[in-house]
């Protein structure tokens, strides 16, 4: 069977142009450019890289149109469901989903590596006390390549691990030191006999004056709104990691990069835009004026945590997650406090609404996660450090495939020049 290519032809010299097509697994299929600019001197054009293809990926799949997100193939309501955070960050490393004996294995290993060096503490010294806790985030794992330099330029798989291993085990614990940091705490050390979530739970909340009891539901909250978040395909941080270790800069520095560019409100800020938007409506009473505001296109306001930019149907994670923040806000006695009730009130809107339901205008991740972080305790300023959390094993498995990857070249994106033509220097006297 011959090898299927896109043609196209230039009107204004009739010369033709194949391009190999390539298929994957799901999704569609695209066109190889590879040569283009080499045998035709053109680039292709393709703002924020929307229909580009900028490398060849196992790890997730995203229909949008279907509501559909797989993780190694895995749906995610089936390892929302049935697995866990620690036994989903195993799958997105190695590809498969472990046997008992592995997954103890890899356990142990992140359980083991959650201490950070005692040094930064006076790193954390050195920031304000009204830091942003992102801002601390991004400039402590950057230092992680200070302390861990050996694994900088390597391909090796042991070595890679290794650096995987550590850093998934200590993005808790750095988060943990921001927030204690931002509310003058003393840091609380990590404990090796909790899970991962829960562990996260005690370094937050926990104080050295009394005895914290981890509450389970809470736990389990947590563990799951970080298998929600762990990957969504070349998102903008996930290409970033990428993009900056493409350039074969140390790992932990490519993920320093990744938490800079999730700290952006149109990426991971967004759950923090979700309370920030409901704390603007204030009250159950404000809910039409705002939703009228929200139908009006000629106004500036928008229904934060609604609708999403890649899925054009429900959100999957937002299915998921939906009876998790109920079961949270029911448990914690949250459900009559003034601003998460309004926030369900929010909810069955919008699930009603034509308007909402004709636009697809759905409560996505953030909507719900949002809230779950407000009900925990946590200040919306550490609502993306809590994604970041998540997210690093996606960054840590994208860049581990990428630098794996044969085809892999330095990320060099081109451009249509719209400057000044060529001209030549004047000296000042001659200049009018």
């Amino acid at each position: 069977m011959s090898e299927q290519k896109l043609v196209l032809s230039d009107p204004a010299t009739g010369k033709q142009c194949e391009l190999p097509v390539r298929k994957g697994t799901h999704g569609p299929a695209v066109a190889d450019i590879g040569s283009l600019y080499r045998e035709h001197a053109m680039f292709t054009y393709d703002p924020g890289f929307v229909s580009t293809a900028s490398c060849r990926s196992d790890i997730t799949y995203i229909d949008g149109n279907q509501g559909i997100l797989l993780y190694r193939g895995y749906p995610i309501e089936q390892l929302a469901e049935k697995s866990n955070f620690i036994e989903v960050a195993y799958l997105l490393l190695y590809g498969e989903l472990p046997t008992q004996t592995q997954l103890d294995t890899f356990n142990h290993s992140i359980r083991y590596h959650t201490m950070i060096h005692e040094s930064l503490r006076d790193f954390f010294r050195g920031f304000h006390y009204d830091a942003h806790p992102m801002a601390m985030l991004t400039g402590v794992v950057g230092s992680l390549s200070a302390f861990y330099n050996a694994a900088q330029d390597t391909r090796n798989k042991d070595d890679q691990e290794i650096f995987a291993h550590r850093m998934i085990a200590k993005i808790p614990t750095i988060a943990a030191c921001a927030y204690k940091h931002s509310i003058g705490q003393p840091f609380v050390y990590p404990r090796n006999d909790l899970d991962y979530a829960s562990n996260l739970l005690h370094m937050l909340f926990a104080v050295p004056a009394e005895t914290y009891e981890v509450d389970p539901v809470a736990a389990q909250a947590l563990d799951m709104l970080f298998i929600l978040h762990a990957d969504h395909e070349q998102n903008a941080s996930t290409s970033t990691v990428r993009l900056a270790g493409s350039s074969g800069t140390n790992p932990y520095a490519a993920i320093s990069a990744g938490v800079a560019c999730l700290w952006g409100p149109a990426h991971g800020g967004a759950n923090e835009a979700v309370l920030n938007m409901l704390e603007q409506i204030g009250d159950v009473k404000q809910i039409p004026q705002y939703i009228a505001k929200a139908k009006d296109k000629n106004d500036a306001f928008r229904l934060m945590g609604f609708g999403h930019r890649v899925y054009k149907n429900y959100d999957p994670r937002a299915t998921v997650i939906r009876g998790m923040c109920h079961k949270i806000l029911q448990r914690l006695g949250k459900e009559n406090d003034p601003l998460f009730e309004l926030a369900l009130e929010l909810e069955q809107i919008a699930l009603n609404d034509e308007y909402f339901k004709e636009k697809k205008l759905y409560p996505n991740v953030d909507f719900y996660s949002g809230i779950i972080y407000k009900a925990l305790g946590l200040p919306t300023n550490m609502f993306t450090v809590m994604f970041a959390i998540a997210r690093t094993v996606g960054w840590v498995a994208h860049w581990i495939e990428m630098t794996n990857d044969p085809e892999q070249r330095i990320g060099r994106p081109r451009q249509i020049y719209t400057g000044a033509a060529q001209r030549d220097y004047l000296d000042p006297a001659q200049r009018d």
